[in-house]
């Protein structure tokens, strides 16, 4: 299956808002700048379906992008951003808990993680929550293309440990390409998706 259509649904800035869960949905989640929808834009082969920013923390709701009609992809609100005041960063945590715990569509979340300075505190907080509440994750080595092979070994095997993870994290780098692939391999039995039917 290639990726033949995608389409931006709507944002969502309450849980009420959410649409119904009829379609299966992936989530991708991870601090301010750390190359989020870049990440997500290089998945569907599209240049700027999800804006891109230089400005952190501007993702500040939780954004629907229908794929091939098919599924979801759900680009929640970085975390950590030090400029966003206090009151709505915990606005942002209650509607991304919110989200995270009741939405019944929702089959895997994809942790992305700057590979330069590995899992910050919001990394290993958010995937201490996914494992409590049995919730599947993908995690993805980003920017790897800013780093040396030796630098980049060291980082995958830090990352690695510190979210006590059974395998490496997925290398990814939007400028060389790079595990673009293997996140969509990643995904396919979430999606109810043979490795044939494997978009691209």
């Amino acid at each position: 299956m290639k990726i033949k259509t995608t389409e931006f649904v709507l944002s969502v800035a309450q849980p009420s808002q959410l649409p119904q869960p009829t379609l299966p949905e992936i989530a991708f989640a991870g601090k301010s700048n750390v190359g989020k929808s870049t990440l997500i834009n290089s998945l569907l082969n599209r240049k700027n379906l999800v804006k891109t920013s230089s400005t952190p923390g501007k993702t500040r709701l939780l954004n629907f992008f229908l794929i091939n009609q098919k599924f979801h992809l759900v680009d929640l609100p970085g975390y950590g951003y030090a400029k966003v005041s206090r009151s709505m960063k915990e606005e942002w945590s209650k509607l991304i808990e919110n989200y995270l715990s009741n939405r019944s569509a929702l089959k895997v979340v994809i942790l992305i993680i700057d590979i330069r300075h590995g899992p910050n505190e919001g990394d290993l907080q958010l995937k201490q929550w996914l494992d409590y509440y049995q919730i599947p994750s993908i995690i993805v080595a980003n920017k790897v293309d800013k780093l040396k092979r030796n630098e980049i070994v060291k980082q995958l095997k830090k990352t690695q440990e510190a979210l006590q993870l059974t395998k490496p994290p997925i290398q990814h780098s939007s400028l060389k390409r790079i595990g673009r692939n293997e996140i969509w391999l990643a995904l396919t039995p979430f999606l109810g998706l043979s490795s044939d039917d494997n978009p691209r």
